[in-house]
């Protein structure tokens, strides 16, 4: 008798990535509420923020593409203005399965960045398929809110999502997530070291293929900081624990990439020397470093190299 066919676990780390170049890229007062990362420009700064930030993003988009990682590179659009385009990740993601999905986002002004023709780049340009479409951005009509891999930790080989509860990260939202994809969630709430809510999970944990960077630190409840480490040590993670300070400096905002012939771990510069060396050999046994300078993107953007990287886990179209 023949066994019923299996489904091949979908790997981890993608060896393609979604960026989308800048057209209008400021400071985003419309975020800055809940993102304690991101600061305002002082009103004597005269700073071109968008020539300095494109230059930020063309050095990540080449030191990726010598790593070997495929990159699409989609055009934003003048108009309208969206000054965090650049991060695509939190309104879009793709899976293994063929699936895309659309995310609702807190901000007005962020919604136009959900465009059908980044999608058929994606298709396009890099050769892939789409069988199935969830949208979820629907729920910005119930003021909930789910910004895609920003919200979202997943270990996609596992299908678990572990997720912080946030303005930004709405539990019924999850939720539906979860039921669509068939993931099991893992939630808490975080904080940083004044009281305020940490924004997205992605700034204060990374998921590879067999290494987690986690802030604990910031975990508020102990039950749930000790759900997530048993959670990820039986599926097999060596844990690399960062404090609050370098979760300030991003040090809990990388990606794991997998390009043919040796994985790589994107962050920035600033993550990179926030971590001792004991910390920094435990990433080194996982992949090689891709340290990038994206210091305006930091401050005025209020995020890291992992969110300007929307991963393409798509099938290949045939």
């Amino acid at each position: 008798m023949l066994e019923p066919a299996t489904t091949p676990q979908e790997p981890q780390s993608a060896a393609t990535v979604l960026m989308v170049r800048p057209a209008r890229f400021a400071f985003n007062p419309q975020t800055a509420a809940s993102n304690a990362f991101q600061q305002r420009p002082e009103a004597a700064a005269r700073l071109d923020l968008q020539s300095l930030a494109l230059r930020e993003f063309d050095a990540l988009t080449d030191g990726l593409q010598r790593a070997g990682v495929s990159v699409i590179v989609a055009d934003d659009t003048a108009a309208p203005a969206k000054p965090d385009a650049l991060f695509p990740n939190n309104w879009v993601s793709f899976h293994r399965d063929g699936t895309v999905v659309f995310y609702p986002l807190l901000a007005p002004n962020r919604r136009s960045e959900r465009r059908d023709e980044v999608i058929r780049q994606v298709t396009g340009d890099g050769a892939f398929r789409i069988t199935r479409t969830v949208d979820l951005s629907y729920r910005e009509n119930d003021g909930k809110y789910l910004e895609g891999t920003g919200s979202l930790v997943l270990d996609r080989a596992q299908r678990v999502a572990y997720a912080n509860l946030s303005p930004r990260t709405d539990l019924d939202v999850l939720g539906e997530f979860a039921q669509q994809l068939d993931y099991e969630l893992v939630t808490f709430e975080a904080f940083d070291g004044t009281g305020s809510a940490v924004y997205h999970t992605n700034v204060l944990m990374t998921i590879g293929a067999r290494f987690a960077v986690v802030c604990g630190a910031a975990i508020a409840q102990t039950r749930h900081r000790d759900a997530v480490y048993t959670k990820l040590r039986a599926s097999g993670h060596e844990i690399l624990e960062i404090s609050l300070a370098q979760m300030l400096d991003f040090a809990g905002n990388s990606l794991e990439l997998a390009p043919a012939g040796a994985n790589v771990i994107a962050l920035s510069t600033t993550a990179w020397r926030s971590l001792d060396p004991k910390q920094r050999r435990v990433l080194e046994k996982y992949g090689s470093i891709l340290a990038a300078d994206i210091p305006v993107i930091e401050r005025y953007g209020g995020g890291g190299v992992r969110c300007m990287l929307a991963e393409v886990h798509l099938p290949a179209r045939v």
